[in-house]
């Protein structure tokens, strides 16, 4: 394995001695850089950009050519793994991430796989190696993935919500049912991070929009133990 020329990072996170605070932004490739706009156009959409190794590379790499970072992130979406498991992503133009099936029952989530991440997201996992290459040990590359309560939002409400109506009705109404859910995301996040973790053997982050939906409560139905056991995996 290349040896890493800016550790600053990994010592950080180890509680180690580091000369600065490192440095890395959680949108580090995104629409305020023009050169990403032209990697998605050449791309044609956004899924395109993300299930291409090289334009996944190309996109990850492009901040660090601007910026003195001390990591690289991943590019992809926080919406892979519900798409492997046959949630049918699609981007609706002005209105974000969709689904085109929703789960809303318990038989629906009894039926739901859990993917394989070289098999299902292998796309994903020949971008980590790919950038790992290329970034031949400039800084360390953090992997991605959704949480599993954020993907559950997702999966449940079809897309983006301001209320999450349907998924604090499941919550409360059916919480056996949006605990399978849980469960099989936590099982599916921890496989998907492992995978990125044999491709490239460096830190990952689980990225958990919309956790503040559903503030830890002392109830049977709460989710917070089982979104744990995949950060703690």
């Amino acid at each position: 394995m290349t040896a890493l020329k800016n550790d600053r990072f990994l010592r950080a996170l180890l509680k180690q001695p580091v000369d600065v605070t490192p440095v890395w932004m959680m949108r580090q490739a995104g629409r305020y850089l023009p050169e990403y706009r032209a990697s998605r156009a050449k791309a044609g959409d956004f899924m395109s950009l993300c299930m291409n190794p090289q334009f996944a590379c190309e996109v990850t790499m492009q901040p660090l050519e601007r910026y003195p970072l001390d990591a690289a992130i991943l590019f992809s979406d926080i919406l892979t793994i519900p798409d492997a498991m046959g949630q049918g992503l699609y981007f609706e133009t002005g209105e974000g991430p969709r689904f085109k099936k929703v789960v809303s029952t318990l038989a629906d989530i009894e039926a739901l796989p859990i993917p394989d991440p070289q098999k299902d997201l292998g796309y994903v996992m020949d971008a980590v190696s790919t950038i790992r290459r290329e970034l031949n040990g400039r800084v360390p590359l953090i992997g991605f993935s959704g949480s599993p309560w954020t993907l559950a939002t997702y999966m449940v409400e079809g897309g983006s919500s301001k209320d999450f109506r349907k998924t604090k009705a499941m919550l409360y109404d059916n919480p056996q049912a949006m605990h399978l859910l849980l469960d099989k995301l936590a099982q599916s996040v921890t496989s998907y991070l492992n995978g990125q973790i044999l491709a490239v053997r460096k830190r990952c982050r689980s990225s958990t929009p919309g956790a503040a939906t559903c503030r830890p409560r002392r109830t049977r139905s709460s989710p917070w133990p089982t979104c744990a056991r995949s950060s703690a995996a």
